[in-house]
């Protein structure tokens, strides 16, 4: 069990890209982290494992976290094995592109599933269960500002994921517990990069005034900042771009 100044997080989406990068620095905070996974159980298991072997302590639950059988083993796992939770991250979320006039149905369902319906799942459990002094942090996506072509379906996930937030927060009035939206930029994860040529990736690049893509480490950052000392950021969505117009 967890000693009473230990805190502990969960970190959806935990197997690689943001959500790895984020639950590396949580534990780097002295943070015990529950990393979730759904179809990377490896890649899970070495961010766990790359955890411990810093002398800190993790472990990873897989399954789809739209269902909410898979959410509450999460925090049925981090009650049982570490003593509670006090931050949750919630990066986990998927991105196919297509223009709103080709836009399958079926994929846009999907996409709201994953990221809509299962932000709502796990902030559900994280405001019945995340104790006094905690933070929820949601990942919403500067594609809402940018109205960039062919991320409609996406834009449209994460500026529900926003309004979300924002409305948890002040829900959350005398709980002591702050709920944020990070919303990063172009960053360079595997999400990001697939199907893009080298010469649009550099084109992305150059849109922020450091023409460079954000890193996962720059995220997370963000979301220690919030995990942590930011006690007096609550119900705001974060822009983390480099300055992307």
């Amino acid at each position: 069990m967890s000693s009473t100044t230990e805190r502990i997080a969960i970190v959806t989406g935990g197997s690689g890209g943001i959500g790895r990068a984020c639950a590396l620095r949580l534990a780097a905070d002295g943070i015990a982290v529950v990393v979730h996974y759904h179809g990377n159980a490896e890649q899970a298991e070495r961010t766990a494992a790359s955890i411990t072997e810093l002398g800190g302590r993790a472990l990873t639950v897989g399954g789809d976290i739209a269902e909410e059988e898979t959410a509450a083993a999460l925090f049925d796992t981090a009650q049982r094995e570490f003593g509670g939770v006090d931050v949750l991250v919630h990066t986990a979320g998927i991105m196919p592109l297509s223009p709103v006039a080709q836009l399958d149905l079926e994929e846009f369902d999907r996409v709201q599933r994953v990221n809509v319906r299962g932000t709502v799942v796990v902030d559900q459990l994280a405001a019945q269960r995340i104790r006094p002094g905690g933070a929820i942090i949601n990942f919403s996506s500067s594609i809402t500002r940018l109205q960039t072509p062919t991320y409609g379906a996406y834009a449209a996930s994460k500026a529900a994921v926003e309004a979300l937030s924002l409305i948890l927060a002040r829900e959350l009035r005398g709980r002591d517990i702050t709920v944020n939206a990070v919303a990063p930029g172009p960053t360079a994860t595997p999400l990001f990069l697939d199907g893009k040529s080298p010469e649009l990736v550099e084109q992305i690049a150059g849109g922020n005034p450091f023409q460079r893509l954000g890193t996962p480490e720059d995220i997370a950052e963000t979301v220690a900042f919030l995990a942590g000392p930011a006690r007096w950021i609550n119900g705001q969505t974060l822009f983390v771009n480099g300055g992307a117009a």
